[in-house]
């Protein structure tokens, strides 16, 4: 059923709302049941992820009003973006959601940082980890020489001590 004038007015300005979030990614969904859509709806929505299928000749449009940097990668099948607030809970919470399903949905590529990204770049992104383990990697690291010369004092205080 064809979309009326208005209707596709409404979905662009919606659009132009959309392109100005932080990271987009581009999911096609060609392989999903309809039975599972709302699961993965809603699994987006607890991580503050929105998701909104959208006409592909929009989402071009739209993404040449924004300027977006680059090239457009391909979009096969039927096309929807995850976006949000933050940069890579979107990417995250498909890219869970498709090795869960075992690719049903699939990462096509996005918008990060205000430029196109294929997917390889998105699907990388999805996997770094969250930023309280970065912080908990990072205190390992800083506390690793001191508790080496903790445990190196101890042996030679042991030692003295026999």
């Amino acid at each position: 059923m064809a979309i009326t004038r208005n209707k596709k007015k409404e979905i662009l300005e919606r659009l132009g709302d959309v392109v100005k979030s932080k990271a987009m990614v581009l999911v096609n969904f060609h392989g999903l049941p309809v039975a599972t859509a709302p699961e993965l709806r809603r699994a987006l929505l607890v991580q503050g992820t929105k998701y909104f299928v959208v006409k592909k000749t929009l989402l071009k449009k739209a993404f040449s009003l924004a300027g977006i940097n680059g090239s457009l990668p391909e979009l096969p099948g039927e096309t929807a973006i995850a976006y949000g607030d933050d940069a890579l809970v979107g990417a995250k919470g498909v890219y869970e959601f498709e090795q869960k399903t075992g690719g049903q949905v699939k990462i096509v590529g996005g918008v990060y940082e205000g430029a196109y990204a294929d997917a390889l770049r998105m699907t990388f992104l999805a996997q770094v980890p969250s930023r309280e383990v970065l912080y908990g990697q990072l205190v390992n690291i800083i506390n690793s020489p001191i508790a080496s010369l903790v445990i190196v004092l101890d042996a030679i205080a042991k030692k003295q001590e026999a």
